[in-house]
């Protein structure tokens, strides 16, 4: 039994869906927006009953049609648990199974693409979304990607299936549909014979583009693909301020960090990480300058430190201190941009202009302090 293969064409993206013969149970892996009509009407046209969305990891090509599919077929989102796609009902981890009628699909963790990347197992096929490539492989140079991580998640995961599964990649821009693990073993250019230290080399060697539509697909991604207002506005596109660079969302702000492009610095104190909760990755630069009081050298040094050249998006409780700091680090020659609603969100806020009431219930990556 083959899986149903679908394209489209803007990103190259392959979107599958598999199907129990019997029930008319289905699944859909890595599904488009775009192509949310045709997806539909295939599922029509078969008779089928979408139980599964599934992404194979948080995408910066294309934004997915999971939560439109929650809404229009009834079908559950399930997406791996360490690409903080929080709004999928199922956090999937390694080894992880999805029914669909008498068929099962099985999770393996992938990373290298991005630091949560999965395939995914159905009979003696494997979808492996960005992790191998016919011939190739995903990139691996933004959104927490390690070439050894890949290196480890091909050589020792993938390639250890039996030679006779059939791949079907997340992408092809060839016009290629399918091959096999065998035939990746011995000949897929990236990695067949390479040694970890070559493959690394070639991979920091590739110097790809920034993806096209990286700034509003990520931040879209992480929440199922459903927009945080009706037109993406607060999600895509810097407010102007005075003092500073602007202010962002949340979305854009760890899109940006996902990226490399931007710090992520919270200038909370210690004690409101450890109470409250903090972001994996942030740069702790604490903010102390409360009004009539000196400027803090200390701030000033470590601000300067941190962002290396980059630009700095600034996180603080509900987005007062953040502005405040924003702006001292604007008059220090950095780009700052205040992320909007903080960590915890103001119940006084604009969560009418599109923010969620902060950080943690936006469904970024947080953890308990």
């Amino acid at each position: 039994m083959q899986p149903l293969q679908l394209f489209d064409t803007a990103s190259s993206t392959y979107t599958y869906v598999l199907f129990d013969p019997i029930t008319l149970e289905a699944l859909i892996i890595d599904p488009v927006d775009e192509q949310i009509e045709r997806d539909l009407a295939l599922l029509r046209k078969h008779g089928l009953r979408l139980l599964w969305s599934v992404e194979t990891h948080a995408h910066a090509d294309h934004i997915t049609s999971a939560g439109q599919l929650a809404e229009h077929a009834g079908a559950r989102t399930a997406a791996p648990a360490g690409c903080g796609i929080h709004t999928a009902a199922m956090q999937l981890h390694d080894g992880d199974t999805l029914q669909f009628g008498g068929e099962t699909l099985k999770a393996l963790s992938t990373p290298g693409h991005t630091s949560g990347s999965m395939s995914f197992v159905w009979r003696d096929h494997v979808f492996t979304g960005d992790t191998l490539l016919i011939n190739g492989c995903g990139r691996t140079d933004f959104q927490s990607g390690s070439a050894e991580a890949m290196y480890h998640s091909l050589t020792q995961v993938l390639f250890t299936l039996p030679d006779a599964t059939t791949v079907w990649p997340g992408h092809d821009y060839q016009g290629r549909t399918h091959s096999t693990i065998g035939h990746e073993k011995q000949h897929n250019a990236r990695v067949a014979g390479k040694t970890l230290q070559e493959f690394i080399a070639i991979m920091d060697a590739l110097n790809l583009p920034k993806p096209r539509r990286i700034d509003e697909a990520v931040p879209a991604n992480l929440t199922s693909g459903v927009r945080h207002d009706a037109d993406g506005a607060a999600v895509t596109s810097v407010r102007p301020a005075e003092g500073y660079a602007g202010d962002v969302s949340g979305a854009l702000a760890y899109a940006w960090f996902q990226a490399g492009e931007a710090v992520l610095v919270d200038v909370r104190t210690d004690a409101e990480r450890e109470w409250v909760g903090f972001v994996p990755g942030a740069v702790a630069v604490a903010w102390k300058q409360w009004p009539g009081m000196a400027m803090n050298a200390d701030f000033d040094a470590a601000i300067q430190v941190a962002a290396a050249g980059k630009k700095l998006v600034l996180l603080c409780r509900s987005g007062v201190r953040s502005v405040a700091a924003a702006k001292r680090a604007t008059e220090l020659g950095l780009t700052a941009y205040n992320i909007l609603e903080g960590f915890e969100g103001d119940p006084d806020g604009d969560a009418h202009r599109g923010n969620k009431g902060g950080w943690r219930l936006a469904g970024l990556p947080w953890r308990q302090g």
